[in-house]
């Protein structure tokens, strides 16, 4: 059985989608991304033992608020609302890109209930020189000419390996997808913003961080990041894989994540 339920946080109504029976595990998307078009390929993988529950924090989906200014804590306190109205805790929290720092950031101000965390192609700042040209660049294009927006956000965020793969057709399918949503521009405003470095200490979840070896998006530093300052954490970095290849090939990182939550 599929449902689409809401819940209501810090003035706004957060739409997310369950599925399964069992343990709670709760999936989060990233900038631009939302609950099915990140998520749909690898629900089935955990839903057979679990439950899945798979927010979309502001901007995403059917999420709806007054369209102010994100926050890392507002994102963060809708992950929250969405997994206790769905699901009994402690949880299983997996975040990936900003839904990495949402999760990071849950999993801090939250303890009690986050389970086990698994961070991937997250990040703790976004206060270097690089990490800023690139959320500014990103910005621009998006408001200067969607089709750019779009060849730049595939170039850096496949590899090139994935791009081939995809051939000439599938990249020219990828360009007439009606992506990207609406609210992308509040989140990668927001992912200019990040700086959870004070949080991270404080996390006390066993902490799997998975790093994106060939990451053109955000680069394998963000994950070294986030491990070096978690207590225990542990990182695994995947050679070659650029931010978003897992999305044509989540095998890898569904026995990744799987190995560990099942872990004692």
């Amino acid at each position: 059985m599929i449902f689409m339920p809401y819940v209501a946080t810090r003035c706004t109504q957060v739409h997310y989608e369950v599925d399964g029976q069992g343990p709670g595990l709760v999936l989060v998307h990233g900038t631009g991304g939302d609950a099915e078009k990140v998520f749909g390929n690898v629900v089935g993988d955990f839903s057979r033992d679990r439950t899945v529950v798979r927010p979309n924090f502001s901007g995403s989906g059917e999420t709806a608020d007054d369209g102010s200014d994100l926050t890392v804590e507002l994102i963060a306190d809708q992950v929250v609302a969405a997994t206790r109205d769905a699901v009994p805790g402690p949880v299983d929290l997996l975040g990936f890109s900003l839904g990495a720092v949402a999760a990071a950031a849950a999993a801090a101000t939250e303890p009690g209930l986050v389970r086990r965390l698994v961070l991937v192609g997250g990040w703790a700042h976004s206060t270097g020189p690089r990490d800023g040209f690139y959320f500014e660049t990103w910005r621009k294009l998006l408001d200067t000419d969607r089709e750019l927006f779009k060849r730049f956000s595939a170039l850096t965020g496949f590899s090139a390996a994935t791009l081939d793969r995809f051939g000439h057709e599938g990249l020219a399918q990828s360009l007439a997808d009606a992506w990207p949503p609406p609210g992308i521009g509040r989140q990668i405003d927001l992912g200019a913003r990040v700086d959870i470095r004070d949080l991270l200490p404080r996390i006390t979840a066993p902490t799997l961080v998975v790093g994106l070896g060939g990451d053109n998006m955000i680069p394998m530093e963000g994950s070294r990041q986030l491990a070096a300052a978690i207590p225990g954490a542990r990182l695994v970095e995947l050679d070659g894989e650029g931010h978003m290849d897992w999305f044509a090939d989540p095998t890898g990182l569904v026995e990744l994540t799987r190995d560990f939550l099942d872990a004692d």
